[in-house]
């Protein structure tokens, strides 16, 4: 995969990575509370930040009709859109539970949104970046279910409910799905860890530095071979309230709170 950009990072510079804050949902804080803490986390990076990565699942639930959004988030969306202005760029990955976001943010906000697993390269380090979902082995019915969700037949159908219906049970369905896996997600399962796994492979075909995902919702730091790369699995923000960050030289996976 041909790298998307390479950058060169300048001093005292860094790029961050953070992932899974499932807005919308409560946690160990409300979202509302999650959201100002987030925001904190932002302007404190702000000085320093060459570019944020924001890899998937920032809202629980997400969904672009032709006039309507889902509401609130609002000091979070004018906390990026103000980042952008101030010229540091923001990319934001889809993940399974935001995965129908279209062309609002990048208008509105000026960020960069990717569907799909993208490579970055900064100083010379190569950066294979997602949010996670559906890559590996195993997991055949949530990959068929992806592609029928991420289909266009899928989205019509969808936008042709009334937004009170729609996001309504989704975010209904989106919050019963996370939560019954909870227990199960904070395990570290070995050899079994799927992403773990596929970065075993893709490092086979093509050598990469580090592997950045969200998805797993338990922070990860574990070698990849014995070519020096990492899998890198960057948290959540519903318990443990974790990211990493880059200063062209090392990555390392730190806990805000």
């Amino acid at each position: 995969m041909t790298p998307y950009s390479k950058q060169t990072i300048p001093e005292g510079k860094k790029v961050y990575f953070a992932s899974d804050f499932h807005l919308g949902v409560n946690g160990k804080h409300s979202s509302f509370e999650r959201e100002k803490i987030i925001i904190n986390w932002l302007e404190e990076i702000k000085p320093t930040a060459h570019c944020v990565f924001l890899v998937g699942d920032i809202f629980d639930f997400w969904f672009e009709y032709k006039h309507a959004i889902p509401k609130g988030f609002v000091r979070f969306q004018a906390c990026i859109a103000k980042m952008v202005d101030e010229g540091i760029p923001v990319y934001v990955f889809s993940g399974n539970h935001d995965m129908w976001m279209f062309d609002y943010l990048e208008k509105e906000l000026g960020v960069t949104i990717f569907h799909q697993t993208q490579v970055f390269e900064f100083n010379n380090h190569v950066f294979y970046i997602g949010h996670g979902d559906g890559l590996g082995p195993k997991d055949f019915i949530y990959k068929f279910l992806k592609l029928f969700f991420r289909s266009a037949l899928c989205q019509w159908l969808f936008a042709r409910i009334h937004p009170n219906l729609g996001i309504g049970f989704a975010k209904w369905w989106s919050g019963k799905s996370r939560l019954s896996h909870t227990e199960t997600e904070e395990k570290f399962k070995g050899d079994d860890e799927w992403l773990l796994i596929y970065c075993t492979e893709q490092e086979q075909i093509k050598h990469h530095d580090y592997y950045i995902f969200g998805h797993r919702h338990l922070p990860l730091d574990l070698k990849i071979g014995n070519n020096g790369a990492r899998y890198i699995n960057l948290g959540e923000w519903v318990n443990f309230y974790t990211y990493a960050s880059y200063d062209g030289k090392n990555l390392d996976l730190k806990e805000y709170l």
